[in-house]
């Protein structure tokens, strides 16, 4: 009997041992960091971050389950992303340690917290909403938390309560992001003054250089050119510039202002430097515009595929994964009317309007892709919703215009085109382009 016990139970380790192999799931593995090139690499600012970095991956090899460097980790890759463009993998990475985090330590505020602002960023609104509104029962003494229940609530079109958030966060914590979170919303209700204001303060607020600090200084630049004023415009993307060389938004910035100046060739080179540095669609996406307005259509036709092709594979990886992948259905509709593929922006603009259709911007580009269908009447209703808030951004009144004239409304039609075309032509070449069109052959 003896003699057949040790073969069988032999076989039963060797069973279970191969059991444990197949199905234990292996410890995920904790993403690394990758090199930055040209002018991204350049200066103390990538020593440091590198450095912050490598000790908080040698402090996760140590002990696994340091779940506060895990955490930090993730906000560092948060941080990349947004330096260089590469949110495709940065913000993967963070997501899957914030998920780990947040499965050791399911009320971890933080981690809850930078799994909202990561949903916000890849446009995930209602779960960055939803997350965000499960920290602030967490800790309602954050100003962070309001400010992520601003932005969400932006998002989805419920201004009100993104007042009421940003009063809290400003009340919390005044600061260079409430600020901003307030210049955001007086744009939005028409006060371009007081948001220019607002995001003065802020870009006085943070330190010179940081990439925060930059950011919202190339957004004071923006509310310049809303207003028509593109000299302080482009003052605000010199400081930018100085400030941190190669920043690309101010580069783009600086590229928008040749560009308003006829100076195309010039804007074109601006925006290809830009594009060397940081991974962004709308780069691609206005170049098409630059070297349309350049004479050189196989170029714009060229820049144009392209940035379908990024938004289209953003766009996919969304669909394939709830969790993560940009929404990119809003800019593909844009993209769309580009090429005159009129159908695919209609499904485009439709299926970005189910997620969010209170959202003025949203209700903006259903709008102007029913206007360019040629559906006139079906535009006006959603343009009237686009404008309930009282917005003076030029390219949005000048599009309303042209709805209202196509209608027959001839007068307030053409006082909202001329207004626009007064103030700030250069924002969007095809708007301007209709715009002038409409008012030559009266």
């Amino acid at each position: 009997m003896r003699k057949y016990l040790y073969p069988t139970l032999l076989v039963v380790f060797g069973l279970l041992a191969a059991a444990i192999f197949i199905f234990k799931k292996p410890a995920p593995r904790t993403p690394q960091l990758k090199e930055r090139h040209g002018d991204l690499a350049a200066g103390g600012e990538w020593l440091n971050t590198k450095a912050a970095i490598e000790g908080l991956l040698a402090k996760l090899r140590a002990d696994p389950n340091d779940q506060k460097s895990r955490l930090l980790l993730a906000q560092a890759y948060m941080q990349e992303a947004r330096v260089t463009g590469d949110h495709p993998y940065y913000d993967e990475a963070a997501m899957g340690l914030l998920d780990e985090v947040l499965q050791a330590e399911p009320e971890n505020f933080e981690a809850l917290c930078c799994k909202s602002s990561l949903c916000l960023t890849q446009h995930h609104f209602a779960q960055g909403l939803g997350l965000a509104e499960q920290a602030v029962k967490l800790n309602p003494n954050s100003g962070f938390v309001y400010g992520l229940l601003t932005d969400a609530n932006v998002e989805m079109g419920h201004y009100d309560e993104a007042i009421k958030m940003a009063d809290k966060m400003n009340a919390l914590r005044p600061e260079l992001a409430s600020y901003a979170r307030t210049s955001y919303l007086r744009e939005i209700y028409g006060d371009v003054p007081g948001a220019i204001e607002a995001m003065d303060m802020a870009a006085k607020a943070g330190y010179v250089g940081l990439e925060q600090t930059e950011w919202t200084r190339v957004a004071l630049g923006h509310l310049y050119e809303i207003s028509g004023d593109t000299a302080r415009a482009r003052a605000q993307y010199q400081m930018a510039l100085l400030a941190r060389p190669a920043y690309a938004y101010a580069l783009a910035g600086l590229g928008r202002m040749a560009a308003a100046h006829k100076d195309y060739a010039q804007a074109i080179k601006l925006y290809q430097q830009a594009r060397v540095t940081v991974k962004d669609y709308a780069f691609s996406d206005e170049l098409a515009d630059l070297y349309r307005l350049n004479g050189q259509p196989a170029e714009a036709d060229k820049k144009a595929k392209e940035s379908i092709e990024m938004l289209a594979s953003a766009a996919k990886e969304a669909d394939d994964n709830e969790q993560m992948g940009h929404y990119a259905d809003r800019e593909l509709a844009y993209a769309y009317v580009k090429t005159n593929e009129l159908d695919k922006a209609l499904e485009h603009a439709k299926i970005e309007y189910e997620r969010r259709p209170d959202n003025i911007d949203v209700n903006e580009t259903m709008a102007w892709v029913l206007y360019k269908r040629g559906q006139f009447a079906e535009a006006q209703k959603y343009m009237q919703v686009a404008r309930r808030t009282g917005s003076k951004n030029p390219v949005l009144l000048c599009r309303a215009g042209l709805i209202l004239s196509k209608l027959g409304k001839t007068a307030e039609g053409q006082a909202l085109i001329e207004n626009s075309l007064k103030t700030a032509p250069y924002l969007n070449p095809e708007v301007e382009a209709e715009g002038k069109m409409l008012l030559a052959a009266r």
